[in-house]
């Protein structure tokens, strides 16, 4: 299931809980109406309300489509896509592909040996934002706006203390961060206000349910700038696989419905060119994950 958070005509205050199939975006909420069946209307709460809720839109969507009311169906090119859902955390997890190690050793004076443990940091709800919205580059706080195409693992039950083997049972489902840094504004070997500013968290375009994707460990992944392909890998590459990163970071934090896990970036970020590349209000970024779709986000100018 494709899971996404929509608004339709002119008002765009309010997004709604849709499913995505085939170019089309069923409004979950009309269809539950609609048959007299309990929903939530918004995706965190729909997370957060477990297997029945998740159970109850299947049956809505395998529903004669006849008998759909009116209103339950749009296209997908006439709706407007917003994040899917505000995190409660995102955790963040730096240097998760080789090759990236190795890249960020020359460019951002970090080790070159490769972390025994997850590098983690967080960015906070504030810095999501959706599908074609803007990330914001002030020049007054940054030259160095740079990108990374990440696969997001959205959890859908409370995790403390879980094991690898049992981790898998916490997810939800899989969507795209594209972590987004003022490299030039690491404090003192810290991240937070690099990569914690509002709109350096795009998120989206959908959630996928567990169950649609056989394996996240074998998915493409590719980031663009206007039109040129700037990171290409596979979520295989990982130096700590999605279980591995559960594991570690339930081991003294819960992880809590909704929460989003971004899990690394390949080799390719802006800072890692020869010379350096980053982003300037007028540039296109578009990062991809296989069997998710395509984030796409433009960047303005925001002095």
């Amino acid at each position: 299931m494709r899971l996404l958070t929509f608004t339709t005509g002119p008002d765009r205050s309010t997004g709604r809980l849709g499913a995505e199939s085939d170019g089309l975006v069923l409004d979950l909420a009309v269809l539950a109406d609609h048959a007299g069946v309990p929903l939530p209307h918004d995706l965190l709460s729909f997370i957060g309300a477990g297997p029945t809720a998740l159970e109850a839109a299947r049956q809505l969507l395998a529903a004669d489509p006849a008998g759909r009311p009116a209103g339950a169906v749009h296209r997908l090119e006439d709706v407007a896509l917003r994040a899917p859902l505000r995190p409660g955390k995102i955790i963040g997890v730096g240097l998760n592909y080789i090759e990236h190690v190795e890249e960020s050793s020359r460019s951002l004076d970090t080790d070159k040996d490769l972390p025994p443990r997850p590098v983690l940091f967080g960015k906070p709800a504030t810095a999501v934002t959706g599908p074609g919205a803007p990330i914001l580059h002030n020049a007054d706080l940054t030259t160095q706006l740079d990108w990374e195409c990440e696969l997001a693992v959205v959890i859908g039950r409370p995790a403390f203390r879980v094991t690898e083997e049992e981790a898998y049972d916490h997810i939800f489902g899989f969507s795209i961060v594209n972590d987004i840094s003022a490299r030039d504004q690491r404090r003192s070997g810290q991240w937070f206000f690099s990569k914690g500013q509002d709109s350096y968290a795009p998120f989206g375009p959908v959630v996928v349910t567990r169950d649609a994707i056989p394996d996240p460990m074998a998915l493409d992944l590719s980031l663009r700038v206007n039109g040129v392909t700037k990171q290409k890998s596979n979520t295989r590459h990982m130096l700590f696989p999605i279980a591995r990163l559960i594991a570690d970071i339930s081991s003294g934090m819960t992880l809590e419905p909704g929460d989003v896990i971004a899990t690394g970036s390949p080799s390719g970020v802006g800072a890692g060119m020869v010379p350096p590349e980053f982003l300037r209000p007028g540039d296109t970024v578009e990062a991809t994950v296989e069997g998710i779709g395509t984030l796409t986000n433009p960047v303005v100018d925001a002095r």
